[in-house]
């Protein structure tokens, strides 16, 4: 595990879900903190304007890392949130930007609600947790940029079944099960276009992409983990968020 995992899950641990937010950001961050969570200022200063309270407001945190990995600098988390014995429960996927001693120098999210009733029957954030390290990285994560190419931006569903395993386990809460799932919903006004692929990271059979749809008039920054096996996606998370009005922005924007 390299310094950035373990800073990473120190600011989720210490800073958020143990309330020490102001130890663990300091400890956490290099020389910059630029933000991308449309909400949260940037530096250190706008971590703390935005979490202090929320330690606050907040004083039962159940606060779960349920997948994390790294490509060179890149660092991937998905957590799960639960607020006050589950009054508000969030699922979010994070992306982090880290300089060669591990310290955050840059993040990225989408936050959603936790939904229990899926499409598909899956629970969103269940399924694998731990990356396969016998899993071919490179082979994972040009296999997920050609699905995010050819199928997603290019609109090329009748590829499907190439790239997508035809019982591949389906977690994305909006999604039906299956192959046929999938591709119904991309066929469907509610999928829209994928319209740029800002990242693509991955390790082992773990690959991440996060990007921005449009759809229903409305642009959403979308995270996509895949997991990968026997050359086919077999599993499928999705966490996205809708793109608020610029003049809602506490920082620079999503990308």
């Amino acid at each position: 595990m390299g310094k950035g995992l373990d800073n990473v899950r120190d600011i989720y641990l210490d800073g958020i879900a143990g309330g020490n937010a102001r130890e663990a950001v300091l400890r956490n961050t290099g020389h910059r903190y630029t933000q991308h969570s449309t909400g949260v200022g940037d530096g250190a200063e706008g971590f703390l304007t935005f979490f202090e309270p929320f330690v606050a407001r907040n004083p039962k945190r159940d606060i779960q890392i349920i997948r994390i990995f790294e490509d060179g600098p890149w660092v991937f988390c998905n957590a799960y949130q639960s607020l006050n014995d589950g009054e508000a429960q969030w699922v979010t996927m994070d992306m982090f930007y880290t300089d060669p001693e591990g310290l955050i120098l840059e993040h990225w999210d989408t936050i959603a609600p936790y939904t229990k009733d899926t499409t598909s029957g899956e629970d969103m954030v269940a399924g694998a947790t731990d990356v396969n390290p016998s899993a071919d990285t490179a082979a994972s994560k040009a296999l997920v940029l050609e699905y995010t190419k050819q199928v997603l931006q290019e609109r090329g569903h009748e590829k499907l079944a190439e790239f997508v395993s035809g019982d591949i386990i389906q977690r994305a809460a909006p999604i039906g099960a299956g192959l046929a799932g999938l591709q119904d919903w991309l066929a469907s006004d509610a999928a829209g276009s994928y319209e740029m692929l800002f990242q693509l990271i991955g390790q082992g059979d773990l690959v991440m992409t996060y990007g921005k749809r449009h759809a229903a008039g409305k642009d959403i920054a979308v995270f996509d983990l895949y997991r990968t096996a026997g050359g086919k996606i077999v599993e499928h998370w999705m966490n996205e968020e809708e793109i608020s009005p610029r003049e809602a922005w506490g920082n620079s924007g999503k990308f």
